[in-house]
């Protein structure tokens, strides 16, 4: 068995933060200590130090401010992206306050590349949407929507704050038959920072979602941004 002595110093300086968040001896959204006061705290070199929190970060328990230190992370909302449960209804359920905030709403052509992506013609209008998600005052993903503007017309003139979900199936009668959906770790850039309030190059989660109705076509495309410490995908296979 490895002893914490032998271990290298930024291991057990991580280990050390670890157990201050485990014990609750750091809560949710403090603001650590400037690096040079926790470098002297810890008898290190700022390089050290820095490995330590890097470890954190990656593992979700830190993240850093745009221009203001460290802090600790929030708590991790739980996510099944395979579900059609909408946003305001799953962060609600577990006990959170979600916010939504409408950044960009517009009627205007596919284009080549939304067209192949949907099966549409280049020229076939579509809505598309920019959203802001947030959770006890925290914001937490940034959301593209886009949707066939012949299946839901005169959506811009309905509330885009709330749910989506619920808007489409009780004003629209929308029903999804199937997804194809796909994730994959990515840093998020300078816009994609500024938005959800993390310092540039953090740690993102990046979901895509294709959605198809009944007869087998493309209704809406998504393009999900979160914080990657802000959300833990959490799936229920039956079978």
């Amino acid at each position: 068995m490895i002893s914490k002595a032998s271990l290298p110093h930024y291991l057990r300086i991580s280990e050390q933060l670890q157990a201050d968040l485990d014990e609750g001896r750091l809560q949710r959204g403090e603001r650590l200590a400037p690096e040079r006061e926790m470098a002297e705290h810890f008898g290190c070199t700022r390089v050290t130090l820095r490995q330590a929190l890097q470890r954190l970060e990656a593992q979700g328990g830190l993240y850093r401010g745009p221009r203001r230190g460290w802090f600790v992370s929030p708590l991790a909302v739980h996510y099944d992206p395979s579900r059609t449960t909408s946003f305001m209804d799953y962060v609600t359920a577990q006990g959170r306050v979600p916010r939504t905030e409408c950044l960009v709403a517009e009627y205007r052509a596919a284009g080549p590349w939304l067209a192949a992506k949907m099966q549409l013609a280049a020229d076939e209008p579509v809505y598309w949407l920019q959203r802001r998600r947030w959770v006890d005052g925290v914001p937490v993903l940034l959301e593209n929507n886009v949707l066939r503007a012949s299946g839901c017309p005169g959506l811009l003139g309905q509330p885009l704050e709330g749910s989506l979900t619920t808007l489409l199936r009780e004003r629209y009668d929308r029903r999804l038959a199937h997804s194809q959906i796909s994730l994959k770790p990515l840093l998020l850039d300078e816009q994609q920072s500024e938005w959800l309030d993390i310092a540039e190059g953090s740690s993102g989660l990046y979901l895509q979602r294709l959605c198809f109705d009944e007869s087998g076509l493309a209704v809406e495309y998504d393009q999900e941004h979160w914080r990657a410490d802000a959300v833990q995908v959490v799936m229920a296979i039956n079978g």
